[in-house]
C-alpha cells in the first residue's frame, strides 16, 4: 500500500483524492491546503488527516507526495519531499522558468521517483493512437494536428498567476506532440491573439493560440488553442503517416446519435478536463504506483517537464516577436 500525502486541495487536487480512493495499492493519508475550509473538507471526505504542507513532506509515516497546488510553489515542495526521501507525482506545469527547472533536477538524487503530470498520455484514446504508431500501422509519422479548446475561459485571477496559455494550457500539446513525434521540435512558430476576451490581453496573455514546431528530420506538428468552445471540451489528435493516418475524436457524453428530419444529432461533448480524462487520471496513479514499487522510472520525467516549458517559453516568445525561436534537440 503507498501511503500518499496531497498537497493542493482545490480542483485537481479534488480528482487525484477520488483516484487514490479508487486504487486498491495506495492510501491517502494526509492533504495540506493554503485554504483551511478545503483541506477539511476533503480530509472528511476520504478520511485523510489535515497535516501541515511542510510536515506532510517530512513525514514518515507517508512514501509518496502528490502536489496539486500553484506553479510557483511546485519546486520548494519538490525539493523538500525529495530530500525526505519522498517518491513525487507533481502537476505541470515543473515551473514558469527553465533555469530554474534546470537547478531543481540538479539537485535530485539519482534514485528520486519524480513524475509530472501530463495526463494525456494515459487517455485510452490517445493511448491506442500511440500504440497504432509503435506498431507501424502508418509508417513514419510526417504531420501532426493537435486541437485543444475549452469550453470557456478562466477567471482572470487565475490568468494572472496561471504562466499564460502556452504555459498553462497549450503545454499539454506540446508534451503530446513529443510523445507522439517521437524527436525532439528544434523550432517553433507561433501566433496568439485575444479574441475571448479583450481583458487577457490587457492582461498580457492571449486566449486564442496557434503553434508549428517542426523536429530537425522536417516533422511538423500544428497545435490550435483556444479558450472558447461553445460547443464543449474540443480534444482532437490527427497524425499523418507514410502509409496512412490516424484519428483519435472527440469524447462525447454517450455513443448514443438520433436521426431525424432535422438530421443527425449526438450528443454533447463531455463538459470538461474533470469529466474528459477521469479515467487518464486512474491510469496515470497506477502508473506511478508501479514506478515506485518497481524501482523504475517514470514517465513523464522531469526531463519531460523541462522541454515542455522550453517549448512554452519559446511559442510565447515567437508569438511577441513574430520570429520563429530555434532550440537545441
Amino acid at each position: 500500500m503507498l501511503r500518499i500525502g496531497l498537497l493542493g486541495c482545490g480542483r485537481i487536487g479534488q480528482v487525484h483524492a477520488r483516484s487514490i480512493a479508487l486504487n486498491r495499492q495506495a492510501e491517502l493519508v494526509a492533504v495540506a491546503d493554503a485554504i483551511d475550509d478545503a483541506a477539511l473538507s476533503l480530509a472528511n471526505e476520504y478520511g485523510a488527516q489535515v497535516r501541515d504542507a511542510d510536515a506532510i513532506c517530512a513525514a514518515e509515516d507517508i512514501d509518496a507526495i502528490l502536489i496539486g497546488t500553484p506553479t510557483d510553489t511546485h519546486v520548494d515542495f519538490i525539493l523538500a519531499a525529495a530530500k525526505s526521501g519522498k517518491a513525487i507525482l507533481c502537476e505541470k506545469p515543473f515551473d514558469l522558468d527553465t533555469d530554474r527547472i534546470k537547478d531543481c533536477l540538479a539537485q535530485l538524487a539519482p534514485e528520486t521517483v519524480l513524475m509530472f503530470g501530463f495526463q494525456r498520455r494515459f487517455d485510452p484514446h490517445f493511448g491506442a493512437l500511440k500504440a497504432q504508431i509503435n506498431q507501424g500501422a502508418i509508417g513514419n509519422v510526417e504531420m501532426i494536428n493537435l486541437i485543444s479548446r475549452d469550453p470557456g475561459a478562466p477567471p482572470l485571477s487565475y490568468i494572472a498567476r496561471s504562466g499564460g496559455i502556452f504555459a498553462d494550457m497549450m503545454i499539454h500539446d506540446f508534451d503530446m506532440a513529443r510523445f507522439l513525434l517521437n524527436e525532439e521540435p528544434v523550432s517553433v512558430q507561433a501566433m496568439g491573439a485575444a479574441l475571448v476576451d479583450p481583458a487577457i490581453g490587457l492582461a498580457g496573455d492571449f486566449d486564442s493560440a496557434t503553434v508549428q514546431l517542426q523536429t530537425a528530420s522536417g516533422k511538423m506538428c500544428q497545435i490550435s488553442c483556444s479558450r472558447r468552445a461553445t460547443y464543449g471540451y474540443d480534444q482532437r489528435v490527427e497524425v499523418h503517416g507514410s502509409k496512412g493516418g490516424l484519428q483519435a475524436k472527440n469524447q462525447h457524453e454517450n455513443a448514443v446519435r438520433l436521426a431525424n428530419a432535422d438530421g443527425y444529432h449526438d450528443a454533447p461533448l463531455m463538459n470538461f478536463f474533470l469529466e474528459r480524462y477521469l479515467p487518464a487520471y486512474r491510469a496515470e496513479l497506477d502508473h506511478f504506483i508501479d514506478a515506485v514499487r518497481n524501482g523504475a522510472a517514470p514517465s513523464p520525467s522531469g526531463h519531460d517537464a523541462l522541454r515542455a516549458q522550453m517549448l512554452a517559453e519559446a511559442a510565447m516568445r515567437s508569438a511577441k516577436t513574430g520570429e520563429t525561436v530555434l532550440l537545441k534537440g
